[in-house]
């Protein structure tokens, strides 16, 4: 990376980026080896942090986020060269009724307020063949936490359709955008049973679900997930490891600034890599960072700052390793999204350009092309990949189904990556 990257240095102030203190090597303001700095020389020299030592990186303050960041980079830089990847999708909503209500959500709706209660099978094709003419090759679908066992109105919709759950409906029309459409599904419905995920596994080269916080505190009284059961860590913990007992490329992360502390953010972290580490299902982990939405019981929280967002993001590099795909949305960190690449970041995750964000409506994506000239001018190559990461499906069958591999295979080229590149989407902003 190189210092013409305005963007950074508008976050580290130029006399700091690019850093030029060796890390470890009497690096900090005290001219003294810290413990952070060993931490830093052993992520980097290929070892990996023990948890134990893991709460030590809490000790890493603004004054040293530089070489924070640094260290990271230069261990994304070993796994993942100078790519950096997104996926071209379109977001459907299948189901916004919910039976959580979280402190922070506007997606969620309540019959009342619902325009409809669910998707029908004709707009969830008409959107995926919108998606498909424009070169998607993702169709995300969002939904709601298992509606009909907290709404009637969601049980009369689906026994009319001849479905007892939304899983089971979800299942259908992920089939159908198989069937009708060059298009792959990755459902992100909540938690799941194992009879629910291997239901969509056929339909599914990946799925996701945000493991959000390990933190069982958020869930007490006033806290943001006092009123949603399914954001248990426990459930959420149990669908990514379901996830790997079944071989499924799974997506999760973490949300930071809902109340979660810096030392809970990589108890999280460290969830998760330990679930990555007994499977090697964890195809990608996701940094959010919380933005209020107005109306809701959170409404007047501070959103997560540039800086916080940046020393969570260098935190999940060095704990996860130089392998691991670690995205963060640009939508919602607005113009400052390329400071993230010298965080250690080497995915923008899914970029619409048909539908919106419906869990953060008032973010849009960037354009295609935005995206494009602005991951280049800081030294990087954009390009396009498919919902499942090319590691789970090139040189090897481990992960997917025979059919599904089939479909997966002739949407990509030897690298694994959309045929025809960023040019196939070029001028589409």
């Amino acid at each position: 990376m190189t210092s013409k990257a305005g963007d950074i240095e508008g976050v580290f102030g130029e006399d700091r980026w690019p850093p030029t203190a060796p890390i470890g090597k009497a690096s900090s303001v005290s001219g003294k080896v810290t413990p952070p700095d060993r931490l830093l020389e052993e992520a980097l020299s290929g070892k990996l942090i023990p948890r134990e030592d893991a709460p030590l990186l809490v000790e890493v303050g603004t004054s040293r986020l530089a070489d924070l960041c640094a260290a990271a980079a230069q261990l994304r830089d070993r796994g993942k060269g100078q790519i950096v990847s997104f996926s071209p999708k379109v977001f459907i909503p299948l189901t916004r009724l919910c039976r959580d209500s979280c402190g922070y959500c506007t997606f969620r709706q309540d019959p009342a307020s619902a325009q409809q209660l669910y998707l029908t099978p004709e707009e969830v094709l008409e959107v995926a063949e919108a998606g498909q003419h424009l070169g998607c090759t993702e169709a995300l679908f969002t939904l709601g936490e298992r509606p009909e066992q907290r709404y009637p109105e969601a049980r009369r919709w689906l026994e009319r359709r001849g479905y007892r759950t939304t899983l089971q409906y979800l299942a259908a029309v992920c089939q159908l955008v198989v069937e009708e459409t060059s298009l792959l599904p990755h459902a992100n419905p909540g938690t799941m049973s194992r009879r629910e995920m291997e239901a969509l596994q056929p339909y599914n080269p990946s799925m996701g679900l945000m493991l959000e916080s390990a933190s069982e505190r958020l869930h007490s009284a006033g806290g943001p997930h006092e009123f949603a059961p399914s954001k248990r860590p426990r459930v959420r913990l149990r669908t990514i490891e379901i996830a790997g007992e079944l071989g499924i490329p799974f997506t999760t992360g973490i949300l930071i600034g809902i109340g979660e502390t810096r030392l809970e953010r990589i108890d999280s972290l460290l969830a998760i890599r330990q679930l990555h580490s007994d499977y090697g299902q964890v195809q990608e982990v996701i940094i959010q960072n919380f933005r209020a939405k107005p109306n809701t019981p959170m409404g007047r929280v501070r959103d997560a700052t540039t800086e916080d967002l940046l020393w969570t993001v260098a935190v999940a590099r060095l704990l996860l390793g130089p392998d691991m795909n670690i995205q963060v949305p640009p939508n919602l960190i607005s113009r400052d999204y390329p400071a993230f690449l010298a965080a250690g970041v080497n995915d923008w995750g899914g970029i619409s350009p048909l539908t919106i964000d419906y869990v953060n409506p008032e973010a849009p994506w960037p354009g295609m092309a935005e995206l494009r000239d602005r991951t280049h001018a800081v030294g990087f190559e954009l390009r396009p990949r498919l919902p499942v990461y090319p590691e789970y499906f090139v040189g090897t069958d481990s992960y997917l189904p025979a059919t599904l591999r089939s479909k997966v295979v002739a949407l990509a080229d030897a690298t694994g990556y959309v045929k025809g590149g960023i040019e196939r989407y070029a001028g589409r902003d």
